[in-house]
């Protein structure tokens, strides 16, 4: 049964006005043909692309037969990376504000594990993590997954990809065989076939009529005559469009790692996102690019899985991509919701292949453009329109955004337009602003007091 409008849907009343709340009116394609069935407790594998709002399905799913009474683990959320986990978190407390006291524990390698082994003893309702640390907490007994009654696999082929099979069935021998299963891919592998089989019950295959990205999206393929040009056809690229957000991809670490060491050495305001940075490295990456101080994000493809960034500019392709699935995947982080995007693809001859096998996918010949003239390299980088200011004052000090804005815009202070993407940590607090607002924010940060204290404040 396919939807039209959230009201068909049998919902508790906490979740029918939360989404109300939420403005959530009309459901995207993957909705309307998932939700219904989802909250019947069926078990579904569902084929949608990043952004299709698979996540608002498995939510309501999982949220619907909650009992926030039992203070036991009653759904299980796997997702490839700590971002797409941590974005997943969010999410479902963001739907589940209205039901009250729902605890949603998140379990991800590269932190410490005590922290989360403590955390798991004051009881969670809804756990999120990663294989391997969720597995490490399954074989230590700090999680317990009997009274679990929903299991949901999200990015499933990106974590079969990953080398994820064994951990996920090590896992799936600790949860109630009669649960309800929910998988979510871009793909239909043969893998994921497999796990289906072999761990659903009598599975529905839902796949929704998307429309088609390209439609919103312009892109263009240049071809270089040598790879030594590389490096400067990106550069004249980007000085011609100057996005504000943009994103490279790099088909390796190593030539991510190099990439942006060269791209910040011309001035660019850029960061990287790979497999070997730390989790304070990683989460300062995306900070920086969420709120748009770094313009340029250098990725790889596992790192940059699960994004969820507003309104990408622009997407790059530093090398076609390994596969074609991929490179949709890729140019599908631009031109999101309503919104138009840009993608350029650079190659070389050895991998002129993959346009042939491009423009079958597309079902239409691609575009091929000539690169702007290197007379813009002569230019000065241009810069990011926001600066990333920190204050020395988080959660513990129970700092709000309100407490903030509030400061920042009152006497003598800036407007409320030149404030950007504020974010909230224990101890410190990071808050976005226009470049031109730079040093009369500090200086009002600085000189006022928040809620009657005062903190500093310094350009992060």
């Amino acid at each position: 049964m396919s939807i039209t409008s959230f009201s068909q849907l049998p919902l508790n009343q906490a979740l029918a006005q939360r989404l109300v709340d939420l403005n959530y009116m009309v459901p995207t394609a993957v909705q309307s043909v998932s939700l219904a069935p989802a909250l019947t407790g069926l078990d579904l594998v569902v084929k949608g692309k990043t952004g299709s709002g698979k996540t608002l399905v498995f939510s309501l799913a999982l949220l619907n037969k909650l009992q926030p009474e039992c203070n036991e683990v009653q759904a299980l959320v796997l997702c490839p990376t700590r971002e797409l986990a941590d974005q997943v978190a969010q999410e479902i407390r963001k739907v589940a504000a209205l039901i009250g006291n729902v605890k949603v524990q998140t379990l991800c390698g590269g932190t410490p594990i005590e922290p989360q082994t403590r955390a798991l003893q004051h009881g969670a309702h809804i756990v999120v993590g990663t294989p391997g640390r969720v597995e490490e907490h399954v074989f230590n007994g700090s999680l317990m997954l009997t009274e679990t009654q929903t299991v949901v696999f999200d990015e499933a082929d990106q974590m079969l990809d990953m080398g994820f099979t064994e951990t996920l069935e090590s896992i799936l021998v600790y949860v109630p065989e009669v649960r309800q299963t929910l998988m979510f891919s871009a793909t239909y592998p043969d893998k994921i076939m497999k796990l289906a089989k072999q761990y659903m019950r009598e599975p529905e295959f839902v796949e929704a009529k998307e429309e088609q990205a390209h439609h919103r999206i312009k892109q263009t393929f240049y071809k270089l005559d040598n790879n030594k040009m590389r490096f400067n056809a990106l550069r004249v690229l980007l000085m011609q469009h100057q996005p504000q957000s943009c994103i490279v991809f790099c088909n390796t670490k190593a030539e991510t790692k190099r990439l942006f060491e060269e791209l910040r050495q011309t001035g660019l305001a850029c960061v990287e996102l790979h497999g070997d940075l730390d989790q304070g490295e990683r989460e300062w990456s995306l900070l920086t690019f969420a709120n748009k101080s770094a313009n340029i994000l250098v990725a790889t493809d596992v790192a940059a899985r699960g994004l969820d960034v507003e309104e990408v500019e622009l997407v790059v392709n530093y090398h076609l991509a390994l596969e074609p699935q991929t490179h949709i995947h890729r140019v599908g982080r631009t031109g999101r919701g309503e919104h138009k995007g840009i993608a350029v693809s650079l190659y070389g001859e050895k991998e002129a292949f993959k346009i042939k096998q491009l423009a079958e996918i597309y079902g239409q010949e691609l575009k091929h453009g000539t690169l702007p003239g290197h007379s813009l390299l002569e230019k000065p980088a241009y810069k990011s329109n926001m600066v990333t200011l920190m204050i020395e004052g988080g959660k513990q000090q129970k700092l709000r955004k309100g407490d903030i804005v509030g400061s920042l815009t009152g006497e003598e202070g800036i407007s409320f337009k030149q404030i950007g993407k504020i974010n909230i940590y224990d101890v410190q607090t990071f808050v976005a602003v226009k470049r031109e607002a730079v040093k009369p924010a500090l200086r009002k940060l600085n000189n006022s007091k928040i809620k009657n204290k005062r903190y500093k404040a310094l350009r992060a």
